[in-house]
């Protein structure tokens, strides 16, 4: 039988004039078109308890029935580093010379982007992401989780503008297939890597490649 429901006050929210309102969207807004993906990193460290506070702010994201499905597996280790640059690098071999179809090369040719991944090892931290089909409970049994994929990656967009407010660098990289992250972190088979999300400072000489994004009559319908 199903829990009844329990209700609190809504606490925290604050009603804001319309002026105050787009000031705070245009700041946010000015601020986040600043943000690029980056592949040149420094090694500077970066802060633990700054990636502990970006961290809980993703476990703020909404999810699917409440279940926040996504686990956060944070590498500073040099040597794990290592270990999945060497798995990432074997399947992007595989991927540019032969899984991938021409137009999808075509499309990544502006990037400048190819097999080699030396960011992986530089970057001060990588954050494996999760996606969980089920979670366990105290009991060992199973608990069904919902909506999986569309809740972890709120949680991972939150977790990229909370980096960058934070005045972090992030590159989001998706070696396909990506199950020699469950064997490299120890991660049990209910649990999908989602995304690997690079994080760290931009090194001094870092570029970027000359694109642009879509403008809102593009991107948005006013009914």
């Amino acid at each position: 039988m199903s829990s009844r429901p329990q209700f609190i006050p809504l606490e925290g929210y604050e009603w804001l004039g319309e002026e105050e309102m787009l000031r705070r969207v245009i700041e946010f807004r000015t601020s986040i078109q600043r943000r690029r993906s980056v592949r040149d990193f420094s090694p500077r460290p970066v802060a633990r308890e700054i990636i502990n506070e970006c961290l809980l702010a993703a476990g703020r994201a909404p999810s699917g029935a409440n279940m926040q499905p996504w686990h956060f597996v944070v590498v500073s280790d040099p040597e794990t580093k290592r270990r999945i640059r060497l798995a990432a690098e074997e399947e992007e071999q595989v991927f540019y010379a032969e899984r991938a179809p021409k137009e999808w090369l075509e499309a990544l040719a502006p990037l400048g982007t190819d097999w080699q991944k030396p960011f992986l090892e530089t970057a001060p931290y990588l954050i494996a992401i999760f996606s969980q089909k089920y979670g366990i409970t105290a009991n060992r049994a199973r608990v069904k989780n919902y909506y999986v994929q569309e809740s972890v990656g709120i949680a991972t967009g939150f977790l990229i503008t909370a980096l960058h407010l934070a005045g972090l660098a992030t590159l989001t990289h998706t070696p396909a297939p990506m199950n020699f992250l469950n064997e490299i972190l120890n991660r049990q088979a209910s649990e999908r890597p989602f995304l690997l999300l690079v994080v760290g400072f931009p090194a001094e000489d870092a570029k970027v490649p000359n694109i642009s994004k879509k403008p809102l009559e593009d991107i948005a319908t006013f009914i």
